[in-house]
């Protein structure tokens, strides 16, 4: 070395230590630069760890809320239709819902078609169907009306409306329908009926064999449980009989019976309380439970149930009765039981357990 530096130039040894303080210059200035995209690279994975641990958090939180909001989100959300069979006692039910819209928070609205035309055209069914369904401002909502099962499913709608409806003994209800034609009820006892004035008695209309009183005018409850199938329409069809008690078993959430109209209140009031909360006080004790009775109503002799129970029309209308209330009186035999001539709810009688994994 002491050779090298000897025979060196002093010019050529200038700019030799010149170059190597550049070269470390320039080392020491990547170096530098290294250390510091370093500290960048762990500053980002650290706010990078930050994020992931808040986003984590967020997410549980929105997971606890959403597991404590959906059952009231899912309730105010609710569609419940009653597509009402005229003289079921239909309008006192409604009554109950109006009274108690305001202090449970749900809106009531009435189906009222042209001429209490129980069958909608295809395209009324589409406009109902979104209706139903899209009008969030009006929900919760409790529709009802004289019109025949709506099959929702066909129009593609996934959540499907909750329906319920009362049935009566299909003489006792056309009965009550003949009379109510000649004399109304004390809902509007004023206003004129289409068949005021004809005095004729039930028993003296079956006994002349009269068009008002004919065993096809007892084909009513079958065809609003059917739908709208044109085969529902169709008087006497079994197949409709059929359908009725298809839709009946699978489509309705309740039916019960006019003859045991609070234990049907009872019971929605414990499985539906965002609605019928109150509901079965109200019964038992408001003005407007019973409002609507039909005026003049004479009760039918023997004869003529024997001669109406002669029809073919009346076996499959009764077939249809029996069948509801045997649906119903089974739903109440697992809901209620009675003690000292009262009716009373049965508690919760199911648990969960064996729940895994253990946390």
């Amino acid at each position: 070395m002491g050779l090298f530096r000897v025979m060196m130039p002093p010019k050529l040894q200038l700019l030799a230590l010149l170059g190597f303080a550049v070269a470390m210059f320039f080392l020491e200035n990547q170096i530098q630069k290294l250390e510091e995209s370093q500290g960048k690279l762990e500053r980002a994975i650290a706010r990078h760890e930050v994020q992931n641990i808040e986003q984590w958090h967020t997410q549980d939180f929105l997971r606890e809320r959403d597991l404590t909001t959906t059952v009231s989100d899912s309730e105010d959300d609710m569609v419940i239709i009653y597509n009402r069979v005229p003289k079921t006692a239909s309008t006192s039910f409604a009554n109950i819902a109006y009274d108690l819209c305001l202090k449970n928070h749900f809106h009531v609205l009435h189906i009222n078609t042209t001429r209490n035309n129980p069958v909608m055209s295809i395209q009324d069914q589409m406009r109902m169907v979104k209706n139903v369904t899209e009008w969030r401002e009006i929900k919760p909502a409790f529709y009802h009306g004289h019109v025949s099962f709506l099959d929702f499913t066909k129009y593609g709608v996934k959540k499907k409306p909750i329906y319920v409806n009362v049935v009566r003994d299909p003489i006792e209800r056309l009965v009550s329908y003949y009379y109510f034609l000649r004399f109304g009820d004390n809902y509007r006892p004023d206003l004129r009926r289409r068949k005021q004035g004809d005095m004729k008695t039930f028993d003296e209309c079956v006994s002349a064999g009269g068009s008002d009183c004919s065993p096809e005018k007892l084909w009513l409850q079958i065809p609003y449980f059917c739908g709208h199938y044109s085969e529902c329409w169709n008087v006497g069809s079994q197949w409709a009989l059929e359908q009725a008690k298809l839709n009946l078993v699978n489509e309705y959430m309740l039916v019960g019976v006019t003859e045991e109209l609070e234990d049907f209140v009872m019971m929605l009031e414990a499985v539906l309380p965002r609605f019928f909360k109150g509901a079965t006080e109200l019964f038992k004790t408001g003005s407007k439970s019973h409002l609507r009775k039909t005026s003049e109503k004479k009760p039918i002799t023997k004869e003529s149930i024997a001669k109406m129970q002669q029809s073919a029309i009346w076996k499959m209308e009764n077939e249809f009765y029996e069948f509801a209330l045997e649906q119903f009186q089974f739903a109440r035999a697992h809901a209620v039981r009675e003690k000292d001539g009262e009716l009373y709810l049965l508690a919760q009688n199911f648990l969960y357990e064996k729940i895994y994994p253990k946390n």
